[in-house]
């Protein structure tokens, strides 16, 4: 009789690992600093603080580690700052506009210079 609930046991705990496994939280970049920066300001221990936002205290100090890192990199210079997305598209999208002004420009320009050399103005 052992052996079956042995048995029954084996497959359970696999299926809550796995239901662990695929619930896990996923932290935004925006709640690591959130936490990384409660923790360096000290009101509370860092078991505390790991306690309350449901992590590892191992987790937490790798944040902070990363955290610490990148502000370093930063400082130095050894770093360009990260642009996003909508920035990029915005700038391409400016870029766009100015270079069609740009051959508006250039076209009115030339109409101009030919309507000039038209009237018997300077050929040059």
């Amino acid at each position: 009789m052992r052996q079956n609930s042995t048995r029954a046991k084996e497959p359970a705990e696999k299926t809550v690992r796995d239901i662990r496994r695929r619930t896990r939280k996923q932290y935004s970049a925006e709640e690591k600093i959130r936490i990384v920066l409660e923790g360096l300001r000290g009101e509370d221990s860092i078991a505390a603080l790991c306690r309350r936002e449901g992590i590892a205290e191992s987790l937490y100090y790798s944040w902070s580690k990363e955290f610490l890192e990148a502000g370093k990199k930063r400082l130095a210079g050894e770093t360009a700052p990260q642009v996003n997305t909508g920035v990029v598209r915005e700038l391409r999208r400016e870029m766009r506009d100015m270079k069609e002004l740009v051959a508006d420009l250039v076209l009115e320009n030339r109409l101009l210079k030919k309507s000039m050399i038209g009237e018997g103005g300077d050929d040059a």
